[in-house]
């Protein structure tokens, strides 16, 4: 068995479906990108990101943002003695390996602006001092799709640096009837760590090493055009509803998640359906839409569904 499978063996101890879910985190760890999660409470998303921290031994932290959060909540801030007279430094729980950024859209644009330092470039800066952060770094932020009173929607150029963004829905019937009966009866058994940080460098060496042929590099490019220039791509019935199409960044990462997703699955190259599992979650908040759109109930799904069925697969 390959550290990939131990890994997700060992999160399948206490969540029971949910296999996008876990397959966007690791796709996140392995290609170094962030993860965006809309879906209600309840859905083992905190338990999710938690159980893949200790199958791996790093460290994980969660922050529940809410409206009175302050940036130096997130960040860190100084802290002066006054015995010797001097500042110093006390880092905020942004510097771990795993963050959970629960409910992002709670916290107005300050405190979220807060994260693009650190998703970005991976490091903060506290006062003048800037630190680097260890890696891995990866931040899974969550948006619950109720309640959206008092909420502060996510700016496109802050949606743009998550890699993915995953709906999670509610668990199958038979899935639902094995979590009461684990949680109520059984009880969750212990994840253990099976992989180490040195573990997920070769599993990232072997993602860099994967081999992405030329027609298949064409492939998702045009994918990508085609959310900007739809028409050119024989796709005329989503022309009407597009604002904005996905940006540069979305190729680099639709590139990146398909390599993961292919070694997750045990191969060594990228296929036409590691691509299509995959868009949706790269492309679904990077594409804006109009009006028109809404008046029709069409979704970024809808769109990115049409134009996979357009465009040819090498």
């Amino acid at each position: 068995m390959n550290k990939i499978d131990a890994i997700k063996k060992e999160v399948k101890k206490i969540i029971v479906g949910q296999e996008e879910l876990v397959d966007s985190l690791l796709v996140g760890l392995i290609a170094n990108g962030h993860i965006l999660v809309e879906g209600v409470p309840g859905l083992a998303k905190t338990t999710a990101i938690n159980a893949i921290a200790k199958a791996l031994g790093i460290e994980f932290k969660r922050i529940q943002f809410t409206p009175d959060l302050l940036p130096s909540d997130v960040t860190g801030t100084e802290i002066y003695n006054p015995k010797s007279g001097e500042f110093s430094v006390k880092q905020g729980p942004i510097f771990t390996n795993l963050l959970l950024a629960d409910e992002i859209n709670r916290a107005p644009a300050k405190v979220q602006a807060a994260l693009l330092e650190v998703m970005q470039e991976r490091q903060v800066t506290i006062a003048d001092t800037t630190f680097k952060i260890d890696e891995p770094f990866l931040v899974m932020a969550t948006e619950n799709p109720v309640e959206q009173e008092g909420t502060y929607r996510l700016p496109e150029a802050q949606l743009d640096r998550f890699m993915l963004k995953v709906l999670v829905g509610y668990n199958t019937l038979e899935e639902e009837m094995e979590i009461v009966e684990r949680v109520a009866i059984k009880g969750f058994e212990e994840v253990e760590a099976v992989a180490s940080v040195e573990d997920l460098n070769e599993i990232r060496s072997a993602f860099k090493e994967m081999h992405v042929d030329d027609a298949i590099k064409k492939y998702m490019t045009q994918i990508i055009f085609a959310t900007r220039s739809p028409k050119d791509y024989g796709c005329e019935e989503v022309a009407d509803y597009i604002e904005f199409g996905a940006s540069p960044r979305a190729s680099i990462d639709l590139y990146k998640a398909s390599c993961a997703v292919a070694l997750i699955r045990g191969n060594d190259f990228v296929t036409p359906l590691d691509i299509a599992y995959i868009a949706s979650s790269v492309l679904r908040h990077r594409i804006i839409l109009n009006y028109k759109a809404q008046a029709n109930n069409i979704t970024t799904d809808d769109v990115v569904k049409k134009i996979l069925e357009n465009i040819k697969a090498p």
